[in-house]
């Protein structure tokens, strides 16, 4: 999916709205393992990923937890920190080289202005990060470990052939050891 499709699917903005959202954003690279972002920083911009793999994760006194995978088709941020000034709790970094579609926090806010329907288009985006977040935890609370993993691999099947299978085996909240046993059984 590219960038200007996947704008129409999140915000269901108009063709004329898609052109100037789009003229706002600049293409980055990020080579593996270069960071898009660190806890404790300020998150000054919001990217689609047009090539590659980012992981969200966060450091813990006892683990690294990996809280999210995102690959093409998808937007990346410290969402808190970006539309509230926070601190970022998330560090996020590129698991590939990593194509970005980047918009700074600057020209966001400017979009406020240009489009005069501003607001409802950022927030069905937000209420579309809602549910899918809304999803994942039904997933946790109702599914099985095997379930998660078969629900997540169909779901996104190429990513387990370019990133550690430690880390899609933190995004589903179990041990690298769990995950091995549950795929050898597939």
């Amino acid at each position: 999916m590219n960038f200007k499709e996947s704008l129409f699917q999140m915000f269901e903005v108009s063709d004329d709205q898609a052109d100037l959202i789009l003229s706002k954003f600049k293409e980055e690279h990020l080579d593996k393992n270069a960071l898009f972002l660190t806890e404790g920083k300020q998150c000054e911009k919001l990217s689609f990923i047009s090539s590659g793999y980012c992981r969200v994760f966060k450091m813990t006194p006892n683990k690294e937890v990996t809280q999210w995978i995102g690959g093409n088709g998808y937007f990346i941020t410290d969402l808190a920190s970006f539309l509230f000034d926070q601190k970022a709790i998330w560090s996020i970094d590129a698991l590939t080289p990593v194509t970005l579609w980047t918009l700074k926090k600057q020209d966001y806010l400017t979009l406020e202005n240009e489009i005069p329907d501003w607001n409802v288009l950022e927030k069905r985006f937000i209420a579309k990060c809602f549910m899918a977040l809304e999803q994942r935890i039904f997933n946790f609370i109702a599914l099985s470990a095997e379930e998660r993993y078969q629900h997540y691999f169909e779901q996104q099947r190429d990513l387990f052939n370019q990133v550690p299978l430690q880390y899609i085996a933190s995004v589903l909240g179990m041990s690298p050891e769990t995950l091995s046993r549950i795929r050898s059984k597939g």
